[in-house]
């Protein structure tokens, strides 16, 4: 009798409830690949979900982490100080500026529950807006600031009360222009402040820069710009949830950067120590200065382990990891341009830097989710690893490590290209 795989051993162990992208068993990982159980190796163009954004067992990272481990595993942010916590919040707000200060956590979902928290202490304001196709996490609290899939708050209402969802811009599916559409969103905003809250009720708004699991949409610069001008004018905090676009996943350390919008709060998590659990919340002096003692607290977060990793992250980062995605992520959107020009049914290729979307719809222009899944299906048997997203799964969502090379991009695009076309045929 053969041994079972890990996966067929995991059916008997754990419970449905964390959906699985695959059914792979993974041994090993280096760079831009992981290897199975059975030793095949695979392209990973999903990256732990954008998580290894310096690649697989980065050397430099795993040095640091073990010279930690060498000196101090756990102190206990709430007991001592040590070093790597206060080298890596350094490293943090000298990017970011001097009149923020940084609260490390251990997840995105954390973190978000600490941006939330915050913008409710200080501004004493009871309303929260969100926005539609957005996701935040699946603790209750960041449940209910999700709406990019009713099945992660099933049975789970009533969620947190005040919270408001506003529309955020996705043009190739209205089919206006970006203008109009940005100009559609923001009245939609005002109907809210008009007829459910005033303004002033207001505590935070909080949005990712470019949507992540809502399909990898980047908004025009003048909507997030235009969010900033309303909020300042009414005393509201901006807050930009980049748990998936920090750490250089849209060619910029952080995806604040691509548009000139400096938020009040910041939440970051997955790439932050390249696969050690850590996450951070970074917010304006003034605001982090009202926060009283007691009132936020958790055992784990700022492990001097996970800090050691993201020193070396962001060290990688500064040293022109960043650049490197920008540029090589230009090259890939080029390819996958291309391969959209022969085919009708990729309605959009969209994205910055390595995070980056292609949008699969049928003959009649519908979304498209099973097409998308036999791509997937295809490109897996092949050796590459991908993902989808989207409010209709009918988004391929492309994360490669910001490692990437072009010969492992030429590797990915002629899988890519061959399990389009194959699913195609299959369809037609």
């Amino acid at each position: 009798m053969s041994e079972k795989s890990m996966y067929e051993k995991s059916l008997d162990l754990f419970p449905p409830v964390a959906g699985r992208a695959t059914h792979l068993g993974i041994v090993r990982g280096e760079g831009a690949y992981v290897w199975d159980e059975a030793g095949k190796r695979y392209l990973d163009f999903a990256s732990g979900v954008a998580v290894v954004n310096c690649g697989h067992n980065n050397p430099a990272v795993i040095e640091k982490a073990k010279e930690q481990m060498e000196q101090l595993v756990h102190g206990g942010h709430n007991v001592v100080y040590y070093q790597s916590y206060i080298d890596l919040a350094e490293k943090i707000l000298g990017h970011v500026g001097p009149d923020y200060k940084i609260y490390f956590s251990n997840s995105g979902a954390e973190a978000n529950e600490a941006a939330i928290k915050l913008a409710k202490q200080v501004t004493r304001r009871p309303g929260i807006i969100t926005f539609k196709h957005s996701f935040h996490g699946r603790t209750l609290a960041t449940a209910t600031l999700t709406a990019s899939n009713a099945k992660y708050r099933r049975n789970y209402e009533g969620l947190l009360p005040s919270v408001y969802y506003a529309e955020y811009p996705y043009a190739s599916r209205t089919g206006l222009t970006e203008e109009q559409e940005v100009a559609r969103c923001l009245n939609q905003l005002d109907e809210i402040f008009h007829d459910l809250i005033e303004p002033e009720q207001v505590a935070v708004m909080i949005l990712e820069p470019v949507q992540g699991e809502g399909g990898y949409i980047v908004p025009p610069k003048a909507f997030l710009q235009a969010l900033r001008r309303i909020c300042d004018e009414h005393g509201i905090l901006l807050a930009f949830d980049e748990v998936q676009t920090g750490f250089g996943r849209t060619g910029k350390i952080f995806a604040y950067e691509n548009f000139g919008v400096k938020p009040d709060i910041m939440s970051l998590a997955k790439a932050i120590a390249n696969g050690f659990p850590l996450s951070a919340i970074v917010a304006k002096r003034e605001l982090m200065d009202q926060w009283p003692a007691g009132t936020h607290g958790g055992t784990f977060g700022g492990n001097p382990v996970a800090c050691a990793a993201g020193v070396a992250v962001f060290d990688l980062l500064e040293g022109g990891l960043a650049d490197h995605a920008a540029a090589i992520g230009a090259y890939f959107k080029k390819k996958l341009e291309a391969l959209k020009e022969k085919h009708e049914e990729i309605l959009e290729i969209r994205g910055l830097g390595l995070m980056i979307g292609a949008e699969f719809v049928d003959h009649e222009g519908k979304p498209d989710a099973a097409l998308v899944t036999a791509i997937r299906e295809k490109a897996l048997e092949k050796g590459l690893i991908l993902l989808s997203c989207g409010v209709d799964h009918n988004v391929i969502r492309f994360i490669p490590p910001l490692i990437v090379k072009e010969e492992q991009i030429d590797a990915a695009m002629k899988i890519i290209t061959e399990s389009v076309e194959e699913s195609l045929q299959a369809v037609h």
